[in-house]
């Protein structure tokens, strides 16, 4: 079934063009991905599909209401200091404001229980919600709530005080108390950590309904996308498949039209050179020709009819031409090793850290940062994962035990780039100010990060998020810091910058440490994990690595806790007395434990 079809849209925005020629068609089922770069017009898409923003050109065809549809929007307003529970019911206005109007009539018959007429207002309130199903709708509320891993231990808590993750969870309980057969989501896994996005992709994959989201998680996309569309100035471009096969198609897109591009450019020179050579014939023909001769004559005109041919061929040729392929912008200027001659630049001895009246966040850790280091920081919301970060660069200092940092020690701290960028001054302004920086070599390195042309003079207060992080970044980058520390560096980025970001990270000539929700950055840059879940552990090798090493461990715990679970068991088999009628039975389950034991350990 069609349950939503978009013809040739275009959006204008103050008279400028957004987008054009977009085109979707959503069948109920499908799990489709928007991507795009930032700033193109994903979210005006959406809102155009919901009928929230208005189009200029072209059509939108709902197959479903779009009051059906369970929306979850990225900059949703609403009460910060507004409870969890509350926030979840408000998904049905009508069954919020019966519930409100129940608890008000409630309140006042408790206050006045002798007013016949406050009676009968509750009486009839409370009949009114009977009569919409009112408490199977609460019951629906807690079992959305609780499937959605929000335990009634946080249901009266203010949602600007929920994490990330708990957010999440909250707007999609609010829609999925609604039961609603389609979701959009406008990228749902901000700010989200490895393990909530993986809970996530895991939900929709499993979801039966149909789902369009916005999202330039790589991994998340390819988890629960089987459709992605890309969104540029241009419309819209379907692909088959999550964010791997979509690179794998536009790579063979972009190779396609090479060769094409290629073989033009030679039929262009052949025919080019043809033109020159039978006008010169032409032009000696008719030279003869003028001299009263025949044949010299019919031989010009033979020239001007093979002439005016290879014209008209070179004329087709260009109006069927194609473009050549942008070639990717790489950073070409040469970057000075500020990588110290020790190679250790941070040693942790026997350090603790806590925050006043809590317990550690760290006890007695031990490790070093060094030369080359590219350390992943691993942990769910709440292990202190920025904490560590502020104590590798010497913003925190432990509670006990010792952090030494190398005296020719320089750290630069994206976080702290990006608070420092200047409202007022352009993007060129601000990678002028890096030490020895020229206009030409700071043009240069910010069309490496898509800054092009007159986009250097935008202000830094015009920018969007994804900008600003993109020139902290590149200030970053440049600057004379021989260790990188990067908290959360590719939110708020579109796939291409962090690609380029992943690119730049690869070949620093210091040491880096990030904190990262993206799988997709971690496994190309990450050499070394350090992981907060459950306590320190300090892992050498690649992020790919320790996500097999977890696998493994994970399942190693499993195996050990099913044998002690079924130890357990047959030790109280073994142990109990039973009348000899039932000993057979009793035998009976003690070789089938005996046997599934066997099976467990063989199979481990």
């Amino acid at each position: 079934m069609l349950v939503l079809k978009a013809d040739e849209v275009s959006v204008e925005r103050n008279g400028n063009l957004i987008f054009e020629n977009a085109n979707i068609e959503v069948f109920h089922g499908d799990k489709i991905a928007l991507v795009g770069r930032n700033g193109i017009g994903k979210t005006t898409f959406i809102h155009s599909l919901m009928g929230t923003q208005a189009i200029n050109k072209g059509s939108i065809h709902h197959g479903l209401k779009t009051e059906d549809w369970g929306i979850v929007l990225q900059h949703a307003e609403f009460d910060e200091n507004m409870k969890i529970r509350s926030y979840v019911e408000k998904g049905n206005k009508e069954l919020y404001q019966a519930k409100q109007a129940l608890n008000l009539a409630e309140q006042k018959m408790n206050m006045h229980p002798d007013q016949m007429d406050v009676v009968n207002r509750y009486s009839e309130t409370l009949q009114r919600y009977h009569d919409l199903d009112g408490y199977e709708w609460e019951a629906s509320v807690d079992k959305w709530m609780l499937q959605l891993g929000l335990p009634k231990s946080v249901w009266n808590t203010p949602f600007v005080n929920l994490s990330g993750g708990q957010k999440t969870r909250a707007k999609l309980a609010k829609v999925m108390q609604r039961e609603p057969d389609c979701l959009l989501l406008d990228e749902p896994t901000n700010h989200l950590d490895l393990e909530t996005m993986d809970w996530l992709a895991d939900w929709l994959s499993a979801y039966k309904g149909t789902v369009l989201f916005i999202s330039h998680e790589r991994a998340f996309i390819d988890r629960v996308a089987d459709i992605t569309y890309e969104l540029s100035e241009g419309g819209t471009k379907k692909y088959q498949g999550g964010y791997t096969s979509y690179k794998r198609q536009k790579e063979h897109e972009r190779q396609t039209m090479e060769a094409t591009y290629q073989k033009q450019q030679a039929e262009k020179r052949a025919l080019m050179e043809a033109v020159a050579h039978y006008k010169q014939w032409f032009q000696k023909a008719h030279n003869a020709a003028s001299e009263r001769d025949p044949f010299a004559k019919k031989k010009a005109n033979k020239n001007m009819t093979r002439f005016k041919a290879k014209e008209a061929a070179l004329e087709r040729l260009e109006k069927q031409k194609v473009e050549k392929p942008k070639e990717t912008s790489t950073i070409k200027v040469e970057l000075e090793s500020n990588a110290l001659n020790s190679r250790t630049f941070v040693r942790f001895e026997n350090a603790s850290f806590h925050y006043d009246c809590q317990s550690d966040l760290f006890e007695g850790i031990n490790f070093t940062i060094e030369k080359d280091d590219r350390i992943a920081v691993v942990g769910k919301n709440g292990t202190g994962k920025t904490t560590l970060l502020n104590l590798i660069t010497g913003q925190l200092a432990p509670t006990r035990g010792k952090v030494h940092h190398h005296p020719q020690f320089r750290p630069g701290y994206f976080m702290q780039q990006l608070e420092g960028l200047q409202p007022d001054s352009t993007i060129l302004d601000q990678i002028l100010e890096l030490p020895g920086m020229t206009e030409s070599e700071a043009r240069t390195i910010l069309a490496c990060f898509l800054f092009r042309k007159e986009t250097v003079y935008k202000k830094v207060k015009d920018l969007s998020m994804g900008e600003k992080c993109r020139v902290a970044f590149v200030k970053l980058y440049f600057s004379n810091a021989n260790l990188l520390v990067l908290d959360e560096p590719t939110n708020y980025l579109d796939i291409e910058t962090r690609e380029r970001i992943e690119d730049a990270l690869s070949i620093y000539p210091g040491a880096v440490v990030t904190v990262s929700h993206d799988p997709y950055m971690l496994e190309k840059v990450a050499n070394r994990v350090l992981s907060l879940d459950g306590g320190f552990y300090d892992y050498r090798g690649s992020y790919k690595e320790w996500k097999g090493h977890r696998q493994r461990t994970n399942e190693e715990q499993w195996t050990n806790n099913e044998i002690n679970r079924l130890k357990l068991k047959l030790s109280n088999l073994m142990t109990s007395e039973v009348d000899p009628e039932h000993e057979k039975e009793l035998n009976a389950k003690i070789k089938e434990l005996t046997d599934q034991i066997h099976e467990i350990k063989k199979r481990g």
